[in-house]
This record gives C-alpha cells, structure tokens and sequence, in this order.
C-alpha cells in the first residue's frame, strides 16, 4: 500500500506542475490543437489588421510626442507576447489613444520631445508599467480594477476624446501648437488662429471628413450594394488606410511640402533592437505614479473588450492572466523601443469579426508590421501629419459621450457629479490629476453613501410570512414591536449611525418592548460593526426594551457566534422574521397570516 502511494504522488505533482505552468502559459492549451485551417483563418486576420494597425501606430506614437517608427516598435513584441500569455483570441495589444495621451502627460514634463531623454522616459513608462501589471497578475489582484467606477471610466474617456480632439486640430489645421491641458490648447488656438497652413488644412479638412464618412457611411453602403456585412465592416475601418495613400500622393505630386505642409520624412527603416530603458531612481519615482493610472487604465479597457469579445463565442477569458499578458507586452514594447500599450477597442473589433481563431493572429500581425518597418518605411517619407491627426482625431471621436452624463444624472445625481467632475479636472488639470480626482471623488461618495445607508420600519404583509417597509405597502405593525430593516453591511462608516437612527426610533415609540434589527440585507459585519450592535444591546436593555436579530446570514452567524454578544442574545436571534415575531406575540403573527391580503 505504501509502495502505491509512493508510485502515485509523483504523478499527482506532474499534473498539477502541467496545469499551473498550462495557466500561466495558455498558448500550450490552444497550441496542440492548431490545425492548418485555423492557420490560414489567423493570416487572413493579421492581413487586414496589419493594414489597419500601421496607420493607427504612426498616428498614435504622434500623439504620445514619439517618433512615427516607435508607434510600428510599440506594435509588434508586444502583439507576440500577448499571443504567449494572453487568454482572449480576440484581444489586438498595441498602441491606443488613451495611453498615449497618458505617456504624453507623464513624459513631457520631464524631457524635451524629439530627445533621446525623451524616447528613455517613455520606454521606462511602459517598462514599470509592465512590472505593475505583473506584480498584480501574480497575486491575483485583478479585482482592483473594480474601484475604476463606470462614471469616472466614462467622464475620462469624455475628456480624453475631447482633450485629444482639441489637441489634434494643430496639425490638422498647420497651426502652431501650445499647452498641454484642453485650456492651454484652446488659448494656443485661438492666439493662432490666423496662422492656419491653407495648403495643410487643405489635406486635413478633406482627409478628416472622408475618414469620418468612411467610418459612418461606408459599412452601410457597401452592404446595400450587396457586401456581407463583416467584409463591408472590415473595409470601412481601413479608411485611415486609403487617405494615407491618397494624401502621400497628393503631397508629393504637387510638392506641398514646399508650401509648409509638415510631414512625416525619414522613417528609419529596420526592426527595432533590444535596449534597457534608464534606471534611474529620480526618473522612476517621478513615473511611478503615472505608470501606476496607465497600468488600471489599460488593464480596465483591455479585460472589458476581451470579456465583451469572448462573450459572443462562449469563450473564458482570465482577468488574473490577462494582467499577466499585459504586463508581459509592456515589457516587451519597453525593450524594443516602445510606449505604453494595452488592448485596442477597434482593432480587437476588426479581428473578432474578420474571424481570428487564435491569439496566433496577432504574433502573425506584428510579422506584417516588420515587414513594413523593414521595407516600406520609405513610402512613408510623405507622409503629412495632417492625415495622421485626421486619424486620431476620426478616432476619438467616438470616445465622446455626452448622452450618458444626462442619462446617469436622471438616474443617480451623485455619479454624475464625480463624472462632471472627472471630465472637468481632466481637462482643466491634466488627465493624470483628472483621473486620480475622479476616483477619490468616487470613493468618498461610496463612503458617504454607505454611512447613511437606507433604513425601513417593516410589517407584516396580511396572508404570507413576508414583511416590507410600512410606507410602501399595507402591513401590520404592533405598538409593543418595532422592526427595522437596514440595506447595507455594518462597518466602521456606518455604525455610529445605526446606533443613532436605533435611538431615534425608540424615542419616538414609547410604547416599544421589543426592537428588532432584520440583517437581511447585511452581507457582513465589521468589528466596529459588532461594537455598535454590543452598545444598541445595552441602552436599550436599560430602557426595558429586548434587541432581536433577524434573518442573520450564514457566514455572519458563524463569527457572531465566536463571540459574547451572540450569548448574550441568546434565543433572540431568529432564523427568519416572522420567527421573531412569533416568539414575542405568536397570536399576532398566526392571525396577521391567516387575514386576506388586500
């Protein structure tokens, strides 16, 4: 028998060695099974999405204060690592508007852009980015992102849409730039209003109204000609595609250039190399911070595309491994000369509909986009900065939402507060201290909220054993008997006041004999918590009134009965409601259910 188990343990630790190494790398669950269909489907995908990306990670690396080539850096170690380690078939990683925006405001005042300061600012941005995401994904942290409410994420997302738009009318425009908040970019606008490029607005005024008539319009005509649907879907997002082949053209045809049109020039042509971003201590701390926001930022956006995109597949997506994975492809873009990225909303897009099978189809994109920073770097030479900020201009567009302020409003005041205030501060501030105000400012309403919570008086409803607030229903109450129920769990925040809405209640029913606390909806009760209930017990146990507990859930039950307060109560906690007012007038409760309910 002893031999048997010696024989077998070395098995058990094999498999469970396999299926945590499977968990940190689920390329080994999909990988075995990769046929020679799924093969074709991935290149299929990574064609149309390389088409698509190469404009975006120029447009984005522009908007970042990078050089073109560090976008296309940016996109390609990253989309190889995400398809080692990540767990969405959908999920394209690489440079997006947020982030990118994030990088500028993080790295811009502490170097000149165009330096090499600069470009080691922004590797060592994305490098302690990746460690953040990491440390989280290893202790299982995902559940942070939670404290990202949906009002902060949506009134940032407002501001950064208009932040970025605003920004992008410089080069759009040809005017000269300034600032670096939306204040500071719209007094730098309106000084320089009469210094607008005719020959530069001419190529980003028609640039930015094809891209966004392409993008509106395109899908819905080309499947009334006949197109399927994903196929029309897929064409419209390569706009951005076929104005940089048309502007490239026009540019150089009639040599605007000359005229003051900005362009691109020498793309430096060749994959990036391997390179350290800077230790240093001085220039970590300042990044830490900003690092920090891009790392819940990026993590928020990327794991509710993936779950969004897996979804429609039935198909498990990992938040812990998704950490992981991003944290993963930070690195990688930081030692391959990158920036900052995370999962892109629109390209994930065109790769669930274009049919990508695998994460596969991403390490085969970043294939396509060497290729291109390998050999038609030079076809970029011409390329105005015009078109590029049409691009993100098109893009970020859709970020802005004004329809959900109004719509939060009428449902909850207080979120929309902490939205109007995330989008105010962003923009006023920067999206950096916009960002943290936002979420102090949805943490200090949560608080306030819980350490009100609501309260009812409850009654008996005629004919059943169910009991609801006196002021909505018809219920029947006794003189001799107060029951209050209280929606929320007992903490610190609120348990002062229990005590005093307990006091009050008494105070204003003489008569009272019995008080009774319905936990129904209390998920949990804190030491402060269980304080309050001790000090409840014993005024009102010097005014002659008995405290009962009610409908007291398991796992609450099992730490009260740890402790003294659960003795001292004794038979007076009750398994249900109507148990507890059985016990104190059981005639009241057999006839209250025995009536006809109205």
């Amino acid at each position: 028998m002893n031999l048997k188990s010696k024989e077998i343990a070395p098995v058990s630790f094999t498999n469970r060695a396999v299926k945590v190494i499977r968990s940190y790398f689920p390329i080994l669950e999909w990988g075995p099974a990769y046929s020679r269909q799924t093969l074709v489907n991935d290149l299929v995908v990574a064609l149309i999405v390389s088409i698509m990306l190469i404009p975006q990670s120029l447009a984005y690396a522009q908007l970042a204060g990078l050089p073109p080539e560090v976008g296309l850096y940016a996109s390609m170690a990253p989309l190889i690592l995400y398809a080692i380690f990540g767990t969405s078939r959908s999920l394209s990683v690489g440079p997006v508007a947020v982030t990118s925006l994030m990088t500028l405001a993080a790295v811009a005042p502490i170097a000149a852009q165009g330096t090499p300061q600069y470009l080691g600012a922004a590797m060592a941005l994305a490098f302690l980015t990746g460690l953040i995401l990491l440390v989280l994904g290893f202790l299982k942290l995902g559940f942070l992102s939670n404290f990202m409410s949906f009002p902060v994420m949506s009134g940032l997302g407002t501001a950064v849409g208009i932040q970025i738009a605003a920004g992008q009318l410089t080069p759009v425009l040809g005017i000269p730039s300034g600032g670096g908040t939306f204040l500071a970019q719209i007094i730098s606008l309106v000084k320089n209003c009469g210094q607008i490029n005719v020959y530069t607005a001419a190529i980003g005024v028609p640039a930015f109204i094809f891209l966004l008539l392409v993008r509106k319009n395109l899908a819905t005509l080309l499947t009334r000609a006949g197109m399927g649907k994903g196929l029309a879907g897929i064409l419209a997002k390569m706009g951005p595609v076929f104005a940089i082949v048309i502007t490239i053209l026009a540019v150089q045809g009639f040599g605007l250039d000359k005229q003051g049109v900005k362009i691109v020039g020498a793309v430096p042509a060749g994959l990036p190399g391997i390179a350290l971003p800077p230790f240093n201590f001085a220039l970590w701390s300042q990044l830490i911070t900003p690092a920090l926001l891009i790392a819940i930022i990026g993590y928020v956006a990327s794991i509710s595309v993936a779950q969004t995109l897996a979804a429609k597949k039935r198909q498990h997506v990992d938040p812990d491994q998704e950490l992981i994975a991003l944290g993963a492809a930070n690195i990688g873009a930081s030692l391959s000369g990158g920036f900052p990225v995370a999962g892109g909303f629109s390209r994930s897009i065109v790769n669930f509909e274009a049919g990508a099978e695998t994460p596969a189809a991403g390490a085969y994109t970043a294939v396509g986009i060497a290729l291109v920073a390998l050999f038609l770097t030079p076809l970029l030479y011409f390329l105005p900065s015009a078109t590029l900020g049409a691009t993100i201009l098109v893009a970020v567009l859709s970020m802005v939402n004004f329809k959900v302020i109004v719509k939060t409003f009428a449902y909850s005041p207080t979120d929309a507060v902490a939205m109007a205030m995330t989008i105010i501060l962003t923009l006023t501030l920067g999206v950096i201290f916009g960002l943290i105000a936002g979420i102090g400012i949805s943490l200090m309403m949560y608080l306030y909220r819980t350490s009100r919570p609501h309260t009812a008086i409850i009654g008996q409803v005629p004919g059943t054993q169910h009991f609801r607030n006196v002021d909505r229903h018809e219920v029947v109450t006794s003189a001799r008997i107060v029951s209050m129920r209280i929606d929320e769990s007992l903490y610190f925040p609120n348990a002062r006041f229990l005590e005093s809405r307990v006091n009050e209640i008494v105070a204003s029913n003489p008569e009272v004999k019995h008080f009774i606390l319905n936990c129904s909806a209390v998920n949990a009760i804190d030491a402060s918590g269980l304080e309050s209930l001790k000090a409840i017990n014993l005024r009102l146990k010097d005014g002659g009134i008995a405290f009962h507990l009610s409908e007291v859930k398991g796992p609450i039950m099992d730490r009260l009965k740890k402790t003294l307060f659960a003795q001292e109560l004794k038979d007076r906690i009750h398994f249900t409601q109507y148990d507890a007012i059985y016990s104190i007038d059981p005639d009241l409760a057999k006839k209250t259910m025995d009536e006809k309910r109205v």
